[in-house]
């Protein structure tokens, strides 16, 4: 029998209708990637732009620095020098002439002091401008991303016993077997691990020093695989981030340490690495209780 005409052209048009839909979806899905792709090539021009800038900058300011720092030191080995012949003669000169002399020379050597320690934290702080002004070059290769883990944090544990006078700080460790390989660049993954638990053992320590003997300062790392991507934690029992604070954390120069430590850009920094793979870092914390970052990374399963 054969079909009703009417009949046919419907079916054919339900159908074209149907593969036009599907056509549709697929642009519209296609056009929603290359957004992406386009806000990424826009954040990587802006990072490129503001890191030549800084990159400039610090290299302006380090020649002078240098200068600044050595002349302070200078200045103080002339003070103690100076210090060391008026006293020889101080059975020629008048004695209380010679006390206010010492004492200017006293607090010449102490401003000199000052002006060599400020001086020092510059140029950290222009070193870890340069470090962050500086794109990554290196060669994202696959890992055992649990065995890199446990060696930054093993790195991490012996810089803080390296410390004068460095406190203990218990460390934990929990990772997925089921994490696998991952494609990253080494170096720059070890640093961000390393940079957030030395931070993670400055919470907590400080957090001792208020606390009393019964606080046990601990840094608990963890590891896990979600699908297609990874996470990292790192969760400290330290005094815990006001929420007010937490936008600000991962701004250049922010920093809620005191004056003379750190210099407010290794977060920043950690942040540029995350999002030069394509993740995600983030924080979540309990004012007093504790703090835990979270960085979430892109790990196509081979053969997916």
């Amino acid at each position: 029998m054969t079909e009703d005409p009417d009949r046919a052209l419907e079916r054919r048009v339900e159908a074209l209708t149907s593969e036009l839909q599907h056509k549709d979806a697929e642009l519209a899905e296609a056009r929603t990637r290359l957004h992406e792709l386009q806000r990424q090539l826009m954040d990587q021009e802006k990072l490129a732009s503001l890191g030549a800038l800084t990159a400039g900058i610090a290299h302006e300011l380090q020649n002078p620095l240098n200068f600044v720092n050595n002349f302070s030191e200078l200045s103080s080995r002339l003070t103690a020098e100076l210090e060391e012949s008026l006293r020889k003669l101080s059975g020629r000169l008048d004695a209380e002439a010679l006390g206010e002399v010492l004492e200017l020379l006293e607090d010449l050597r102490q401003n000199s002091q000052r002006i060599t320690a400020h001086g020092k934290r510059a140029s950290d702080i222009i070193r870890t401008m340069l470090r962050h002004s500086r794109r990554s070059e290196g060669t994202r290769s696959r890992v055992d991303f649990n065995t890199l883990i446990r060696e930054s944090l093993g790195l991490a544990v012996q810089g803080l016993k390296g410390r004068a006078g460095a406190a203990s700080v218990e460390t934990q460790s929990e990772l997925d077997p089921a994490v696998g390989t991952v494609e990253l660049v080494v170096g720059d993954i070890g640093r961000l691990l390393i940079n957030i638990v030395d931070n993670a053992f400055y919470a907590t320590v400080q957090k001792q020093q208020q606390a009393g003997a019964g606080y046990v300062p601990r840094v608990h790392v963890s590891t896990r695989r979600d699908g297609d991507t990874v996470e990292l934690r790192v969760r400290d029992n330290g005094p815990g981030i006001p929420e007010h604070l937490r936008e600000k954390l991962f701004h250049p120069f922010f920093t809620t340490k005191p004056a003379g430590v750190g210099t407010g850009l290794g977060l920043a920094l950690c942040q540029e690495i995350v999002q030069e793979h394509q993740g995600e870092l983030r924080v979540e914390s309990q004012p007093g209780d504790y703090a835990e970052f979270i960085i979430t990374l892109p790990a196509p399963r081979l053969g997916a």
